[in-house]
């Protein structure tokens, strides 16, 4: 069934009530590699790491927002006028705006609805919005930019591009993150249980040779790895986070990470090492204090 553009943006938001503990945001940062970063002698007992695993020290990195209620970014794709095959779909990016730090426990009111509709020819990108607030006033933006391969061709507005060109310096950090074999079985228990990303046959279907990394995954890793390489592994510094999926990663390969520093910015890029430089994130911002 087609997209109804029309019917989708007029839909009314879907709102719901979600919940989270330190349960929730341990097993969300053990999925993007907590407790086992790379040059530490012993990683899941190192102080830096015990802020993302250990209750009595938590801090929560904004890019769980993606996650919280158990997974709140694909909630457009139930929206009158959306009736796509999730074998079609891929992520194309995402952005995360926090108004403040996210408590390690918390209940809030979450509204989703579709944002935008473009027709880029071939496919078309749905831009789901998703707002949580509490008691306390709003807690953050997510925009997810939802690729529907198929979809495109209905005469509807092609959109903004979004990207830039790579900076002519060199960056002022390169990092490497190993990608566990099992990283998205690990990461799909917060709630993101699309088959793409565990079983062999659906990945088939959908043109990959083997199950793919969940992009908000890689998204993580990386955000994390800009807050504990830039920012003193502060994570309530980080304001908003935005990145282009522009590739595809699979377990077992290792993320570069190259990061460029501006005024309260960090430009970032990231590709998969064992494939040439494949770049698999790109047009990547972390805004911060």
């Amino acid at each position: 069934m087609p997209i109804d553009a029309e019917k989708a943006l007029a839909a009314e938001p879907r709102t719901s009530r979600i919940g989270w503990d330190h349960k929730d945001v341990q097993l969300y940062h053990l999925g993007i590699g907590a407790g086992a970063r790379p040059g530490l002698a012993d990683p899941a007992v190192d102080p830096g790491e015990l802020r993302y695993t250990l209750e009595s020290r938590l801090q929560v990195l904004p890019s769980f927002a993606t996650v919280a209620g158990a997974g709140t970014g694909m909630a457009g794709l139930a929206s009158p006028g959306i009736d796509v095959d999730l074998a079609a779909v891929l992520h194309g990016g995402q952005s995360v705006r926090v108004h403040r730090p996210i408590p390690a426990k918390g209940e809030a009111v979450q509204t989703s609805k579709v944002a935008a509709v473009y027709d880029k020819g071939k496919a078309a990108v749905l831009v789901l919005r998703t707002e949580a607030a509490d008691d306390e006033g709003p807690l953050w933006t997510n925009d997810s930019e939802i690729f529907v391969r198929g979809e495109g061709g209905f005469g509807g507005e092609r959109g903004p591009s979004g990207r830039t060109a790579r900076p002519d310096a060199a960056p002022r950090q390169v990092v490497e993150r190993p990608v566990r074999p099992d990283q998205a079985l690990l990461y799909r228990l917060s709630g993101d249980w699309n088959p793409l990303h565990a079983d062999p046959g659906f990945a088939a279907r959908a043109g990959f040779d083997r199950p793919i990394l969940h992009g908000l995954c890689t998204y993580g890793i990386t955000l994390k790895a800009v807050t504990d390489t830039l920012l003193d592994g502060d994570a309530s510094r980080v304001r908003s986070y935005r990145a282009r999926f522009a590739g595809v990663v699979f377990p077992g390969e290792t993320l570069r990470i190259r990061m460029w520093t501006a005024e309260n910015e960090v430009r970032v890029e990231v590709s998969a090492a064992e494939r040439d430089d494949a770049v698999v994130l790109g047009d990547t911002f972390v805004e911060h204090s």
